[in-house]
């Protein structure tokens, strides 16, 4: 028995009809495909790094106003694990990016100056963990950490110029900030200590402008 050639018309429909279930698949595909790329992209700038614009003059000569930075967040939520607890996803001598302690939905960028001390390893550093507690002094732009003078190589004199003077103790998962630009910066010498939990996370790469690309130390 043959089989019967269908009409023109019906051709027509099938071909359409064809034509729509092709279109719904590429329609599924690319919206799976802009699902995909959102929770890749958020969990990349929630867990991994994000970008940020520098505000302000208190980083310079270092980082000035306008500069986008990325910030590698990544080691700091490792270090509320457990299985990572022991590990300091900071260092003195680290930029890095928290949140304001006095502005809601305000960010500042800083340099570390002193950490309070991480008893959970085991291990203490010579100059500011010897103890249960960690002491910082500044005092006319030369800034102590339990009496040890701390080196600011990326400092000049006149940068580090500063008449103020300010002491603070700091306990565990305390840190103590200072902007580069110690004549204008908003930093622990006034709102002292900051908590671990406000950091977003290390300033890594300045990215822009492309002229003064470079990682960031």
């Amino acid at each position: 028995m043959e089989e019967e050639t269908p009409s023109p018309q019906e051709a027509i429909e099938a071909e359409r009809e064809e034509e729509a279930q092709n279109l719904k698949r590429e329609i599924f595909d690319f919206a799976k495909l802009v699902v995909w790329f959102l929770i890749i992209f958020l969990g990349l700038k929630y867990f991994v790094v994000e970008g940020y614009e520098v505000q302000g003059e208190s980083m310079e000569p270092n980082l000035s106003t306008n500069d986008r930075i990325l910030v590698f967040k990544l080691p700091h939520h490792l270090s509320s694990i457990g299985l990572f607890s022991s590990h300091t996803a900071f260092d003195e001598g680290d930029i890095i990016v928290f949140k304001s302690p006095d502005t809601q939905d305000k960010r500042y960028v800083k340099r570390i100056i002193g950490m309070g001390p991480k008893t959970e390893s085991g291990t203490v550093d010579a100059n500011t963990r010897a103890t249960d507690t960690v002491w910082v002094e500044f005092d006319e732009g030369k800034v102590y950490v339990n009496n040890h003078i701390v080196d600011e190589a990326y400092l000049s004199d006149r940068d580090r110029e500063s008449h103020d003077h300010h002491e603070l103790e700091l306990g565990p998962g305390e840190y103590y900030v200072l902007g580069d630009n110690r004549s204008v910066s908003k930093d622990s010498r006034s709102f002292d200590a900051i908590e671990d939990e406000a950091i977003i996370g290390r300033a890594v790469i300045r990215f822009w402008p492309p002229s003064k690309f470079s990682l960031i130390r």
